[in-house]
């Protein structure tokens, strides 16, 4: 009786172990959204733009010394409400800096979203 006790323990502390592993896990798809959006929230794929594309992290933690470590979240630069300190605000950064790099990959045949819809989808 001792042993089937002591297995069902060791299965569920192993189930345990791996629902842990997966939960910490980095989270690859980002909503970019805040408080009186607009707009739907934006759905942001780090790793298809990071390693399939092969976007240099520079391009978008362009203050952060070696964003392989940490980086800064935008808003402690760039805020919500209103530009401050020389620093657009949040919502121009990114609209600056993600249109912009979509426009330049269309020019070269790619079909990246550059209009509202096509990011911000209703669902």
């Amino acid at each position: 009786m001792k042993s089937k006790k002591g297995l069902m323990v060791l299965i569920v502390a192993c189930f345990l172990f791996a629902i842990s592993f997966v939960y910490a896990q980095p989270q690859d798809v980002y909503k970019l959204h805040w408080e009186g959006a607009k707009l739907p929230p934006t759905e942001f794929t780090h790793k298809k733009h990071a390693e399939d594309y092969k976007i240099d992290c520079k391009v978008c933690h362009h203050k952060d010394p070696n964003p392989a470590e940490k980086v800064a979240k935008c808003i402690s630069c760039h805020d919500i409400a209103e530009a401050k300190n020389g620093a657009p605000k949040a919502e121009t950064a990114y609209h600056k800096n993600c249109i912009d790099c979509h426009k330049k990959e269309n020019e070269g045949g790619k079909a990246a979203p550059t209009k509202c819809n096509e990011c911000h989808k209703k669902g």
